[in-house]
């Protein structure tokens, strides 16, 4: 089958964060069911940069807001990835330094909406261009993945075209939309019945994420327990009226990790490669202390605690804020943080980093390699999300050995099963939940951890439990391509009903 992935970012050209994983992994695993897929991305300035070799293919014209844009597509190839990639390059949207939402000082584009509107728009005609031009390329789509808001007019477009063509549309983050106005609405000459409550219209608003989960085909989350969470009022920012209509059209999948980037056996990252059997231990210790040393901690056999990810309200970070004096003041834990948010949360970082240098190591920004050493490195991953659809790096440290500890939400509840006597007895604990989303919850959680790594062989038993854990995206990319060749067997239904319908008229006609 083929299949269009459309996406605002994927590892290796650009990422941001976990959406940038999927759109690597997801399509690799399909691949290795025999499809072939092909991602399609902005010319962002960083993805054309991290391109081998780039081939201009074709171009056409999008509406903009205001004007018109003449588009050149591109097709992109990478020596180290495998399949094509389509870049829409539009200079004036998209080659720009920073990433993909905002610029180098973290402030968003004032023209997001714009440039996703058209990406959009560009994805939906790059359909109708590669199979009016399928001789020349000997490629046709038959099934677009969409993702997030930035893609959420692709389905749209599409039944404004009259193209039958199935799409998916997958929930990453239900807390982030694009919301038009309705003047911006009338400059893209859709239909004016749109605009009402049944289709694109929200509050007051065209939303991006709405408009995606009312015209596309089916539609995705990214773990089974965030998918019934955002069927709640509680958690279902305003949308959870549209996604109890969907019905059995809405679905939750729960994503994988790439084997091969994250497997501690192979890891060019890490000080010592290691497995789930007698070089766990020994393996764990030496990233530990290696790890210590980069980052100037003490090397003691105190638990290590590390965090990776977005400096984010969302992320938990403020809890993990308010815990760490107290932490630092009763306990003799260490902790490493890599990420980088808002500027008031690495402030407050800062200051803490500063007040206790031999206790806390703190790196603003990002660093594959460092990601993976402290995976390798840490005792326990701390993950307090508010809520996580389904979150990547509770995943990481499972296949490394290291503990997550979790908020019981999202896809936190549907991998991490939290040490009780009952779990630790029948050997199913992998880490530690709290029971609420707060500081008290999680300063708690780490001193019942603290407490278990004492004891040496029911933490090399968890350690063991969680790098057992399937998490491969196969599993993940079976349950798509069975979603992919359902909607694709109905459009081909639905066309060939359609034909006969017209052509049965043609001989009433004659």
């Amino acid at each position: 089958m083929n299949i269009l992935f459309a996406c605002s970012e994927a590892f290796p050209y650009i990422k941001t964060g976990g959406l940038g994983d999927v759109a690597y992994a997801l399509p690799a695993a399909l691949r290795k069911l025999g499809d072939d897929v092909r991602l399609v991305l902005p010319a962002y300035r960083e993805a054309l940069n991290a391109s081998d070799r780039l081939i201009k293919i074709g171009g056409f014209t999008v509406k903009g807001f205001e004007k018109s844009y003449h588009l050149r597509l591109l097709q992109a190839t990478k020596n180290d990835f495998e399949g094509l990639v389509y870049l829409i390059d539009i200079p004036e949207l998209y080659n720009r330094p920073g990433n993909p939402y905002s610029d180098n000082k973290g402030k968003p584009w004032a023209d997001n909406l714009e440039r996703f509107v058209v990406f959009s728009q560009a994805v939906s005609k790059l359909t109708q261009y590669l199979k009016k031009c399928n001789a020349a390329h000997n490629w046709s789509v038959d099934v677009v993945h969409c993702n997030d808001w930035q893609t959420g007019f692709v389905p749209v477009f599409l039944k404004a075209s009259h193209n039958p063509l199935p799409s998916i549309f997958t929930l990453h983050n239900l807390a982030y939309d694009g919301q038009l106005s309705y003047k911006k609405f009338t400059k893209l000459g859709l239909p004016e019945k749109w605009w009402s409550a049944d289709f694109l219209e929200f509050y007051g608003t065209a939303s991006m994420l709405k408009s995606a989960m009312v015209f596309s085909d089916a539609v995705t989350t990214v773990s089974p327990n965030y998918a019934r969470e955002i069927c709640t009022r509680e958690l279902g920012f305003g949308f959870d009226g549209v996604l109890r209509n969907l019905g059995k059209k809405f679905s939750g999948i729960l994503n994988g990790v790439d084997l091969n980037e994250w497997n501690p056996r192979a890891d060019p990252y890490i000080k010592q490669k290691y497995n789930a059997g007698k070089q766990l231990t020994s393996g764990k210790q030496l990233n530990k202390l290696a790890l210590l040393k980069d980052t100037q901690l003490p090397q003691t056999d105190s638990p290590l605690l590390g965090f990776v990810g977005r400096l984010v309200e969302q992320k938990g970070i403020s809890l993990i804020c308010e815990i760490l004096p107290e932490l630092f003041k009763t306990t003799d834990v260490c902790m490493v943080i890599l990420g980088s948010g808002p500027g008031h949360f690495e402030t407050e970082l800062k200051s803490l980093a500063k007040a206790w240098p031999q206790r806390l190591y703190l790196h603003i920004g990002y660093s594959e390699s460092l990601a993976h050493r402290i995976e390798a490195g840490c005792d326990l991953f701390l993950m307090p999300s508010i809520f996580e659809p389904c979150g990547l790096n509770q995943m990481y440290s499972l296949r490394y050995g290291t503990l997550p500890i979790v908020n019981n939400t999202g896809g936190l509840a549907d991998t991490v099963v939290n040490a009780t006597s009952t779990t630790l007895k029948n050997k199913k604990a992998n880490g530690f939940v709290m029971k609420k989303a707060d500081a008290d919850s999680l300063f708690i959680c780490i001193n019942n951890a603290r407490k278990l790594y004492a004891e040496k062989a029911l933490w090399k038993q968890m350690q063991s439990t969680a790098m057992k854990q399937k998490s491969g995206w196969i599993y993940s990319a079976r349950a798509y391509r069975k979603l992919y060749v359902a909607q694709h067997s109905k459009a081909v239904k639905s066309k060939y009903a359609e034909d006969k319908f017209s052509n049965s008229k043609k001989r009433i006609s004659a």
